[in-house]
């Protein structure tokens, strides 16, 4: 199965860049210059990864991929942050609104795609697992990992690939303290490339969409995180 990847950057010399060395590594590559026509071309018929430019004209990466992120045609797919910007804030924001993975520009295509195939190797892992239907906290809270869907209270709840393997892996084994890293390996395994933090970041924003039940997620002073019901 051939995979797509959805390219926005305003640079023309990037995207031509991109699009003949992606369709020569075995991908369909839609590359694009313009917001607006990228935001209607992956919403029409979502691609399998996003790769975004986070310095755009006129145009903020990060809303972009936070609108992307929010919008139910667009929120599981994977996104991979294209950037110049080295301090860890703002790559800490853009996991933080639920990109997957980023790169700092200048970058190797070589690195490039292997961090391609490395985002959509864990989620077609995540895919694969346990398709058994979790039913928690008296029935408020549900996870279908096949269909990579979460419930709260009968309401359908958004999440990016990386705060819905870390809910998953916290309610596999409720009262189970993870520690940071443990919860990193699940997500990154050996290509993990990112800080401790970013842990935090996600189980931040992973409280904030469960709402009224983000108390089940549970903080334990210098270890990690567990799932109480």
């Amino acid at each position: 199965m051939v995979r797509t990847i959805a390219v926005l950057d305003d640079e023309e010399d990037i995207l031509e860049l991109l699009r003949t060395y992606l369709t020569k590594a075995g991908f369909k590559v839609e590359a694009m210059a313009e917001p607006e026509k990228f935001l209607k071309t992956v919403a029409k018929e979502p691609p399998d990864l996003i790769l975004l430019d986070l310095m755009l004209p006129g145009t903020d990466g990060l809303e972009i991929c936070r609108y992307l992120k929010n919008r139910p045609e667009t929120a599981s797919v994977p996104i991979i942050m294209l950037t110049a910007r080295t301090q860890e804030a703002d790559r800490v924001t853009g996991l933080e609104l639920g990109a997957d993975d980023y790169i700092t520009k200048p970058f190797s295509l070589r690195e490039l795609e292997a961090r391609i195939k490395a985002v959509l190797r864990r989620q077609q892992a995540t895919a694969a697992e346990s398709s058994a239907r979790r039913i928690l906290a008296g029935g408020q809270l549900v996870i279908d990992p096949e269909k990579h869907e979460v419930q709260v209270n009968g309401q359908p709840v958004e999440l990016s690939l990386a705060e819905f393997k870390i809910l998953e892996l916290l309610a596999s084994r409720p009262r189970r303290v993870f520690s940071r890293d443990e919860i990193l390996d699940h997500l990154w395994g050996q290509e993990k490339v990112v800080v401790t933090r970013t842990v935090d970041v996600h189980i931040r924003h992973l409280r904030q969409k469960l709402g009224q039940l983000a108390s089940l997620i549970q903080s334990v002073r210098g270890v990690g995180y567990k799932f109480e019901e």
